[in-house]
């Protein structure tokens, strides 16, 4: 429960309509206690920090001047969003996000009334506002709708569709964009809009004459209104980056300082008032308020618990155990280091792909996009026709996003391009939107695919040498965090396309597992004394060994943390169909379901593919094998 002491105008704001009776000379304050709680809320429970500190002040504005949650807010990507869920009736329980059964990380329409539009992914802020604004306008309601999207999400495609679309309809709809300018995503903003935005300065009187020139004017189709406002583009253009927007069809405002209150509930006052398509650029910085975020603002855009006294501090002797994105990260720089034609792109996820020390050792061979995962995988298409070889890092939810350039691009035209798939399976806090639950499903129906998971780290970097090497598309799709602790070898060795790994030789049912599943398989298998196969490769199977083994055994169960319909066990049941063999086969994988946020521990035993939902399964479908055997295993070397 809040401190009414510490916070005496926050603890009474239970909603934004609270919100709204106070006077307005007391948002300054309101914003202050706002900071401060979200501070130490956070601490307490570790999030997405430096993004919500920067938006403070524009959080309590929107709130303040729109009638929330009749009118919409769109908040883009969802890292900003702490702040909006204090104001909305989640003050109380924000301790709790990320956890099972606690506050969602992003906005979920599910979660409150507020939370207008689900988001996990960015850039999707105007598509969906100006959708709200049209549904809006054709039901004949007068709600406002306000997207606020990130100059980081600006660099997207898809930003822009929305841009277009909205500027050049007609009639024009009521739309605010509220750019919210920051010079960072999760890292440092890069490409030709972050420059042109830096550029930016304010004309309030450029703004104040095209408003006295539309009422002067009237309709805008007139030719006298259509040449005056072509004369003030270009005027304006001389003065500010504005030029952009108007020519897409927006008024543009700004900049202004994100950081007063005063100035954004003046100019929101009179932009709330405005008809047609309206671009507010607000300047915020990411951390504003917390020092140490403000001086570190990749370290902190996202922290586990802290004490906000002394920050995020490692605790004495600790030891970090390498994850797979460190293996990636080495392999990289190693890989790169034995062949020059190496090319490495990232859309905008330098930090979480693990290309930090890559992008300094090579910066002329490192690519970062920005947010456009589209175009990423086009580009390294493009590359790969050249002779170059590139390899693309991208989380496994991403690359959904580029998807028809990996079929289109890529596939069909069979070029040597390798795809380093971070995050697949179970992630766990971040949410449905982060699961990368789909991937072995989306990945083994395109032709001309090469698809591997490794079941641990030294496996991890064979399989990516194996597919830099391989003449064609290929994937290597590996979890969040730490593998069983494996030793990594220096080799840049290669594994034999499409041949599993037999771990374990023990009779009646063969576990057929893949990727992270391994190690639990294996322990299953060592308690009911089954067989075990690591199968590696996804696509293309080991036909032998699984025919092979089809006739020694009474059944098969697949493991696989991807969804069961369409993945890597039903590539087994296909192979075994095409081939006319019947065999009963049990497939474990994750439900025709999107999983909450909770730990990945959590989320995998909720699924049954822990070692004790593994074995039940098992038994429960193959009852006698409580019983032991006749003969005791042998374990098999590989």
């Amino acid at each position: 429960m809040i401190d009414s002491s510490r916070y005496p105008r926050l603890s009474r704001i239970d909603s934004p309509a609270e919100l709204r009776q106070f006077d307005e000379a007391e948002l300054p304050a309101i914003a202050d206690e706002l900071r401060a709680y979200l501070i130490e809320s956070v601490g307490k429970s570790g999030g997405h920090f430096g993004a919500g500190l920067g938006v403070i002040e524009l959080t309590v504005a929107l709130h303040a001047l729109y009638d929330t949650p009749d009118d919409r807010i769109v908040w883009d990507v969802g890292h900003q969003s702490y702040p909006h869920k204090i104001l909305t009736g989640r003050r109380d329980e924000i301790h709790t996000v990320k956890q099972a059964g606690g506050v969602a990380p992003f906005p979920k329409r599910e979660e409150s009334e507020y939370d207008t539009f689900g988001v996990g992914h960015s850039s999707t802020s105007i598509s969906a506002a100006l959708g709200m604004a049209i549904a809006n306008a054709r039901a004949g309601n007068d709600r406002r709708v306000v997207a606020v999207i990130g100059d980081g999400a600006m660099t997207a495609g898809m930003a822009f569709e929305a841009l277009n679309h909205a500027g050049g309809m007609e009639p024009e709809p009521d739309l605010l964009v509220v750019l919210n300018d920051n010079r960072m995503s999760i890292s440092e903003n890069v490409g030709g809009l972050t420059k042109m935005l830096g550029r930016a300065t304010g004309s309030n009187t450029l703004n104040a004459l095209r408003e006295g020139g539309k009422k002067l004017l009237g309709d805008k189709r007139k030719p006298a209104a259509k040449f005056v406002r072509r004369w003030e583009e270009h005027w304006k253009g001389m003065f500010v980056p504005s030029t952009l927007f108007e020519e897409m069809g927006f008024h543009y405002t700004g900049p202004i300082d994100g950081h007063d209150v005063k100035a954004l509930v003046a100019a929101l006052k009179v932009l709330r008032k405005l008809k047609g398509p309206q671009l507010l650029h607000v300047i915020t910085t990411k951390g504003k308020g917390y020092e140490l975020a403000e001086g570190d603002q990749i370290g902190y855009h996202a922290v586990s618990p802290f004490d906000p006294e002394l920050g995020v501090v490692k605790k004495p002797g600790a030891v970090r155990k390498a994850t797979y994105t460190d293996v990636f990260g080495d392999w990289l720089c190693d890989m790169a280091a034995a062949d020059d034609k190496l090319m490495g792109i990232t859309p905008a996820m330098r930090e979480g792909s693990g290309l930090v020390r890559f992008s300094k050792e090579y910066p002329e061979r490192y690519f970062d996009v920005a947010i456009a995962e589209q175009h990423a995988v086009t580009l390294a298409a493009g590359m790969a026709c050249e002779g170059a070889k590139p390899v693309v890092a991208i989380y496994s939810t991403f690359l959904q996003r580029g998807y028809d350039q990996l079929v289109h691009d890529v596939a069909i035209q069979n070029l040597d391009v390798l795809f380093a798939i971070d995050r697949g399976g179970v992630v766990g806090p971040d949410g449905a939107t982060h699961a990368g639950n789909l991937d072995l499903s989306y990945l083994r129906c395109v032709p001309n695919m090469v698809v591997m998971a490794p079941a641990d780290e030294n496996e991890c970097r064979q399989m990516l040498s194996t597919g830099f090497r391989f003449d064609g598309p290929a994937a290597v799709r590996y979890p969040r965090g730490s593998g069983p602790g494996v030793a990594v070898q220096p080799e840049l060795d290669t594994l034999p396309i499409g041949k599993a790994q037999l771990r374990r030789r023990g009779a009646r049912v063969a576990l057929l597992a893949f990727g992270a599943m391994v190690p639990a398989a294996e322990q299953v298998g060592e308690e009911l004394d089954l067989t075990v196969v690591n199968m590696r490769f996804v696509k293309p199977l080991d036909r032998e060994l699984v025919l092979e083994l089809a006739r020694s055994h009474d059944g098969f169960a697949t493991l696989e943390d991807n969804v069961v319909m369409g993945g890597a066990g039903s590539a087994v049941s296909e192979l075994l169909n095409a081939s006319g063999v019947v065999l009963p086969i049990l497939h474990l994988g994750l439900p025709d379901t999107f999983q909450h946020h909770a730990s990945r521990e959590d989320l995998l035993a909720e699924a049954g593919l822990d070692v004790a939902g593994i074995r039940a399964a098992l038994l429960a479908r193959w009852p006698g094998l409580a019983r032991p055997p006749l003969q005791t295993a042998r374990t098999a070397a590989s």
